[in-house]
């Protein structure tokens, strides 16, 4: 009986470890995935570590870090510039839809970079991670599998070191 239906004890000291490293990998997808969206350079670990324990950000051991971190960035952004890093897509689209499509996916292109129209309409554009689940649908059903959506970077970000004037 205790075998099959028993649960484990865990030290408290056990759990406190757990719970610790939750709460770095959390930091760290929240780092890894966010910007500061004046400058587009990524947040150190340590400083989004920082961050969540001045919000009193408190681990909950049976949800996933993923969908922790989400919920760590909606909470950031009250209190700090935090905004999550955009994807680079480009979009081939074919002319007759081109246009009826451009229209439907406006809303959700954060910046269009280039725009390129001849034979097919081919778009270059940053857009929130959030919205890219929508866009492929919306292009797949839209074009009959005729359209192509390419993802060119996951996150755009600047990299190296800043220049000061």
């Amino acid at each position: 009986q205790i075998l099959s239906k028993g649960e484990l004890q865990v030290s408290d000291k056990e759990r406190h470890t757990q719970l610790e490293q939750m709460f770095r990998d959390i930091a760290t997808i929240v780092a890894d995935k966010c910007v500061n969206p004046e400058t587009k350079r990524p947040y150190t670990v340590i400083l989004i570590e920082r961050a969540m324990k001045d919000i009193h950000y408190s681990v909950k051991p049976t949800k996933s870090t993923k969908q922790q971190a989400l919920e760590v960035i909606r909470q950031l952004k009250e209190t700090m510039q935090i905004e999550r890093a955009h994807m680079r897509l480009r979009f081939i689209l074919p002319a007759k839809e081109g246009k009826k499509l451009k229209e439907k996916l406006k809303p959700l292109i954060k910046v269009i970079e280039s725009e390129d129209f001849q034979e097919q309409l081919e778009i270059v554009c940053l857009i929130d991670p959030g919205c890219f689940r929508e866009i492929d649908e919306l292009i797949r059903s839209e074009t009959k599998g005729k359209g192509s959506l390419e993802v060119l970077s996951l996150k755009d970000v600047e990299e190296g070191d800043e220049k000061l004037e």
